[in-house]
């Protein structure tokens, strides 16, 4: 029987959560005959290889030792999206004077409302992610802590399961600062910044990454005092410079305080608070709070699983080390999700738990280096990429063309008072070629996939095909040929096709085109 769980609040909706997620009576089944898969973690990465390989017939365990459903359900997208959503709403509700809709003034955030709306939300969801599901999918779903002790078997508890291929799929956790006296002030995570009931009127958030940016611009909406605090001289580094400096900016309209290179020195516990003293251009400063958020990255779970006893290295960056297949340095192990891969997402440990599938139980050849991935900021506005940005293709010594849309020429943004923003697409020089991408908008990461399609349909097609000239890849041109809807905000993607097929219309092509229509007038 598994050790009970607890999240606090101690609701009904947390209750109903860890009921599915980490039921406390539950009994792990007695293994058989040995697994085709063992999977070790129960985030996404886990899941879709669990669920997958039992769709195809393989006779699959996995193991969770805390809360199934991982980072994602508990802790991550699904109760932060929850909070931005709310956050968003207060948001328009404060604009509404500018459509003409008049509204009491202050608007009043109910925050414990809001997070209740959360843990219901959270604790539906998480029936998706449950024991039950998983067992009744044909998976044998074992609770507890896992170690290899063997070359085919790993032990939990007094059950030992043997194994031909086992699957490392345990994620990771936030990382941490070693700030003098943060530990003793306490701080709060994405684990457990989830758990608040009352707004704190004074947060810091340390850390200008995606998480630092989403929570600090969300709390300050909710109507908190919010500072953030981030050592580099901007926030985003990993995003298109013009997309991030839009971000600094949406998040100073909001209140925010952003203190760009700043590094934080020390923290200390005082009856006002808790004291953050920092320096900033030279300067030793402090400011005092309630509560501190720490977003500073993400370190991949590798702990207590024998994996050096199994021959499985590590990577100090990324986690398991593994080759463009998936595989460990112990070829019966493979890995997925955020405990190997470089982009630490949802939907790369999802579509890296494919190539897991493939070639974990057949001889295929799926590469982890195939995935064209995109990524998306939940700010308001957004920002999505895919590809490369227009830095990283200098640095790789490619010539691009760079085509900029932006929203205040789109009628649709223009209506919806959502001006600021732009799609920015890059080209190989001379080509429609897609390289990359970045859009800046409330729905940025609803209208990636147009592009992401585009490129992923164009690297389909084998080069040699493109060069005989008996195939055609998928670049902007195709998208410009593809009507969209008017007015919508996506029409800045083919207005950016209008834009290249412009770029063809050269002297020369001018003058003979002129020649040909007086020749036929």
């Amino acid at each position: 029987m598994s050790n009970a769980i607890q999240v606090p609040p101690p609701d009904e909706y947390n209750q109903t959560l860890v009921a599915n997620v980490h039921p406390p009576e539950w009994v792990n089944p007695q293994p058989g005959s040995r697994y085709n898969l063992v999977v070790i973690g129960a985030g996404t990465a886990g899941l879709v290889t669990a669920a997958g390989a039992a769709a195809l017939g393989a006779r699959v365990a996995i193991i969770e030792k805390h809360l199934m459903g991982g980072d994602c359900l508990n802790f991550g997208c699904v109760p932060s999206k929850a909070l931005i959503r709310a956050a968003r709403a207060a948001a328009a509700v404060r604009k509404a004077g500018e459509f003409g809709v008049r509204v009491p003034d202050p608007v009043r955030v109910d925050f414990a409302a809001v997070m209740q709306r959360m843990r219901r939300l959270r604790a539906a969801i998480s029936r998706n992610d449950s024991a039950a599901r998983f067992r009744d999918l044909g998976v044998d779903v074992y609770l507890g802590e896992p170690r290899f002790n063997g070359s085919d078997t790993l032990q939990i508890g007094s059950r030992v399961l043997r194994f031909k291929r086992a699957v490392i799929a345990t994620g990771s956790r936030a990382a941490t600062l070693p700030i003098p006296g943060l530990a003793q002030a306490g701080y709060l995570t994405n684990e457990t910044v989830f758990s608040l009931t009352e707004l704190p009127k004074r947060l810091a958030v340390i850390g200008g990454g995606p998480i630092g940016c989403e929570l600090s611009q969300a709390f300050a909406r909710f109507g908190a005092n919010v500072s953030l605090f981030e050592v580099e001289g901007q926030i985003l580094l990993r995003e298109d410079p013009d997309a991030a400096k839009l971000v600094e900016s949406a998040l100073l309209d909001d209140g925010v305080t952003l203190l760009t290179g700043a590094k934080v020195l020390e923290v200390r516990t005082g009856p006002d608070g808790k004291t953050i003293f920092y320096e900033r251009e030279g300067r030793r400063l402090q400011v005092i709070v309630d509560e501190i958020l720490l977003g500073v990255g993400r370190t991949p779970n590798v702990e207590g699983m024998n994996l050096e006893g199994m021959g499985v290295q590590l990577d100090k960056k990324t986690g398991v080390k593994v080759d463009d297949r998936l595989r460990t340095t112990n070829p019966h192990i493979y890995a997925c999700g955020d405990v190997c891969f470089p982009y630490k997402f949802t939907h790369t440990a999802d579509f890296t738990a494919r190539i897991v599938i493939a070639n974990a139980l057949f001889p295929s050849r799926a590469k982890a280096s195939a995935l064209i991935v995109p990524w998306c900021t939940y700010t308001d506005p957004e920002i999505a990429q895919v590809g490369l940005t227009e830095n990283e293709a200098k640095e790789r010594g490619i010539a691009v063309t760079t085509l900029v849309q932006q929203f205040s020429d789109v009628d649709r943004a223009v209506l919806d008072g959502e001006e600021r923003g732009f799609v920015k697409i890059h080209l190989k020089k001379r080509t429609d070629k897609i390289l990359g991408a970045t859009i800046v908008a409330n729905h940025a990461g609803d209208m990636i996939s147009e592009i992401t399609l585009a490129m992923t349909a164009d690297a389909a097609v084998p080069g040699w095909k493109k060069r005989l000239c008996c195939a055609r890849g998928v670049g902007l041109s195709t998208i410009g040929k593809t009507i969209h809807p008017y007015p919508t905000q996506a029409e800045a993607i083919r207005k950016l096709a209008d834009q290249y097929n412009r770029t063809r219309l050269t002297p020369l092509v001018t003058w003979l085109l002129k020649k040909w229509l007086g020749w036929k007038r």
